[in-house]
C-alpha cells in the first residue's frame, strides 16, 4: 500500500465552480427544449454531477438548485445516487455471495446500488409521475447504513430539472483487458484486489448505463490528483471530530478511502474522456480544482 498522505491543511470550501456551472447548464436546458417543442409534456431535464469525496458536491449541488429554482424559476430536484444503495438485509446478503471480495462487503462500490429501484424511479419520473424519492439512512446499524421506510419518503409532482449527483455517478464499464492491465500497472489500491473482484465490479456497472444514457448533460468535478480525497476527507473528519467530539480517525479514513479508491482508478479516466462521446460532443463539463478546491482548469467535452 502506498504511504498516507501528508497530513492535511485546512481548507474552506469556495463556491467558484456554480458560475461556471449555470450557464452550461442553461444553454443544454435551452437546446433540450428545443429539440422538444413539439412535446406537450417533455420529461425532465436530468444533469449528472460527478466529483470524488469531499471535493465540494454538496456545496455546489445546493448552489445550482438554489439558483436554477430561485433566479430561473426552473423546478429542481437533487438526487444523490447514495439514495439508491441496497437495504441493508440486501447489501448484508450481497457481502454473503461474495464473502472473499472485499469490494462489497459494505456500501460504496459499483455493485452495491439497487439499480431496479433507481430505474423504476427515473422511469416515473421521465413520465411525469408523482414518485417518492428514495432516502437512505448512513447511521443506520452503527454506520453500516439502511435505506428509510417507503411511507418516509418525500413525494415529488414536478420536475423541470433533475440533477444526479454521487462519486460514480458516469462511470462506465471497461473492456476485461483494460481492467487487467490497470490492474497490472501502477496503482495505489488495484493490487491489494484480486482480478476476478475488480471484474465483478465492473460487470456491475452494465446495469448503471441505463441511468447514464438518460443523462442530458453531465458535469465532471475532477482534481489534479485523485489522492487529494484522502487529505479532503481527513479535513471533514477533524472538523467533525472538534464540532462534535466524534469522527474518524487519519488512519480510518485512509483505510475507509482505500475502499472507494479502486473505481477510481479503474473509471475515471473514461469519465474524463467524455462520457458521451463520440455520438453527443457538448454535453459535458469538466472542472479541475487543485488542492485548495479552486477551479483549475475549464473544459467542455
Amino acid at each position: 500500500m502506498a504511504a498516507a498522505p501528508d497530513a492535511p491543511l485546512q481548507t474552506r470550501v469556495v463556491d467558484d465552480k456554480s458560475p461556471l456551472c449555470i450557464p452550461f447548464i442553461l444553454s443544454r436546458v435551452q437546446k433540450y427544449r428545443e429539440q422538444h417543442s413539439a412535446e406537450s409534456n417533455a420529461r425532465p431535464f436530468i444533469v449528472g454531477l460527478n466529483g470524488v469525496q469531499g471535493i465540494g458536491k454538496t456545496t455546489l449541488v445546493r448552489a445550482l438548485a438554489q439558483i436554477l429554482q430561485e433566479r430561473e424559476g426552473l423546478a429542481t430536484l437533487v438526487v444523490s445516487i447514495d439514495d439508491f444503495y441496497f437495504t441493508h438485509a440486501d447489501q448484508l446478503a450481497l457481502a454473503a455471495a461474495h464473502p472473499d471480495n472485499a469490494l462489497v462487503q459494505y456500501r460504496g462500490e459499483p455493485g452495491t446500488h439497487d439499480i431496479p429501484l433507481a430505474k423504476a424511479f427515473f422511469s416515473a419520473l421521465c413520465q411525469n409521475q408523482p414518485v417518492r424519492v428514495p432516502q437512505y439512512d448512513k447511521s443506520a446499524f452503527s454506520g453500516l447504513g439502511d435505506r428509510l421506510p417507503e411511507d418516509s419518503w418525500p413525494t415529488v409532482t414536478k420536475a423541470d430539472v433533475v440533477i444526479l449527483e454521487g462519486w460514480c455517478v458516469g462511470f462506465r464499464p471497461l473492456d476485461a483487458a483494460t481492467v487487467e492491465a490497470k490492474w497490472k500497472g501502477a496503482s495505489r489500491t488495484l493490487h491489494n484486489h484480486k482480478l476476478e473482484h475488480l471484474l465483478f465490479v465492473n460487470s456491475c456497472l452494465h446495469d448503471y448505463n441505463t441511468l447514464t444514457d438518460l443523462l442530458d448533460a453531465f458535469i465532471h468535478i475532477d482534481a489534479e490528483d485523485t489522492e487529494y480525497v484522502y487529505s479532503w476527507r481527513q479535513e471533514q473528519e477533524a472538523q467533525l471530530r472538534q464540532e462534535r467530539g466524534a469522527g474518524m480517525t487519519d488512519e480510518q479514513v485512509i483505510k475507509f478511502v482505500d475502499a472507494y479508491y479502486p473505481a477510481y482508478e479503474l473509471f475515471t479516466d473514461r469519465v474524463r474522456a467524455g462520457i458521451f462521446l463520440p455520438d453527443r460532443p457538448g454535453c459535458q463539463l469538466r472542472l479541475v480544482v487543485g488542492r485548495d478546491r479552486s477551479v483549475q482548469d475549464k473544459m467542455v467535452l
